[in-house]
C-alpha cells in the first residue's frame, strides 16, 4: 500500500485555498496513492468532510492533526476515525491562546463540507503553538487510540532536532517522518531505531503524491500501521532533489 500521512487542507492557514477535501482526494487518486491522512495544523475540523470524500472515491484514509507542542515541535497525531481526531482537537484547543485569527496576517481557515461549502471560518489562530508539551500530547494521543509521529525531523525549524537537539525522553513516538528532500543516508541514524515514513506535507495540490511511504498492510488502520512500524517494514520513496 502506497500512502501519505501528512496532507493539509484549506483549514490550515498556510495551505492554498484550493486544498479542499474533494480536491485532495481526487489528486491523491490520480497520483497513484492508495491512502492518505489529513493533518491540518492544530485542528481536525475538516476530517468529517475528507472522510466522506474518501468514501465516495474509494480511497483509504486516516484522520489527524499536526500538533505544534509547547516546545514548538510539529508532531502528527493519527486516528482511525474523525471522532477520535476531533476529541484530540478539543484537547489541543483547550491549551491554545484565546486569540482571534487575522486572515490578512495568518491566512484564511475555512471549515468545509465534503462538497466544498464553507460552514464557518475557524476563529482561533491555528498557526500558534499550544501549551501541551510533547509527553502530554503523546499520552493523550495514545489514550484516544492513535499513532504519534515526529514530523519532518530533518527540518531546520519546528522539528525535534531543530528545537530540542534530538528525540526527547517521554516522547513515545511510533515513527519519525522525513521531509520530501531529506537525505536518508544522513538522517536514518537520527531516527534512533524508530520506523521511518516520508510524507509530502502538502499545502498545494501539486505537492500531493510527490513522495510517499509504502508498506504491506492488512488495511489502512492504526493497528495495521502500528504493526508495520514495530516491524520496521515501511519503505520510503526517493527524496526530491529538485523542486
Amino acid at each position: 500500500m502506497k500512502f501519505d500521512l501528512h496532507i493539509h487542507s484549506c483549514l490550515s492557514p498556510c495551505a492554498n485555498l484550493e486544498m479542499s477535501p474533494s480536491e485532495i482526494v481526487a489528486k491523491a487518486k490520480s497520483a497513484g496513492l492508495d491512502a492518505i491522512a489529513l493533518t491540518d495544523h492544530q485542528s481536525a475540523r475538516n476530517t468529517p468532510a475528507v472522510a466522506e470524500c474518501a468514501r465516495r472515491a474509494g480511497i483509504e484514509c486516516l484522520y489527524g492533526l499536526e500538533v505544534c507542542t509547547a516546545e514548538e515541535v510539529h508532531t502528527l497525531a493519527l486516528f482511525d476515525t474523525p471522532e477520535q481526531a476531533l476529541e484530540m482537537t478539543d484537547f489541543v484547543y483547550a491549551a491554545m491562546p484565546k486569540r482571534v485569527n487575522d486572515p490578512d496576517v495568518f491566512g484564511d481557515q475555512p471549515v468545509v463540507t465534503w462538497d466544498d461549502d464553507i460552514v464557518e471560518m475557524e476563529w482561533r489562530i491555528l498557526a500558534m503553538a499550544c501549551r501541551h508539551p510533547i509527553p502530554a500530547v503523546s499520552a493523550k494521543c495514545r489514550e484516544l487510540g492513535g499513532l504519534y509521529v515526529a514530523a519532518h525531523i530533518d527540518r531546520s525549524a519546528f522539528s525535534v532536532y531543530s528545537q530540542l537537539g534530538g528525540i526527547p525522553d517521554g516522547a513515545s513516538f511510533d515513527a519519525v517522518e522525513f521531509s520530501r528532500t531529506a537525505d536518508e543516508s544522513l538522517w536514518l541514524e537520527k531516527a534512533c531505531g524508530l520506523a521511518v515514513v516520508r510524507s509530502s506535507d502538502a499545502h498545494n495540490l501539486d505537492d500531493v503524491g510527490l513522495v510517499w511511504t509504502e508498506a504491506e498492510l492488512d488495511g489502512f488502520t492504526v493497528a495495521a500501521l502500528k504493526k508495520a512500524f514495530e516491524a520496521r517494514s515501511t519503505r520510503i520513496s526517493p527524496r526530491l532533489t529538485k523542486f
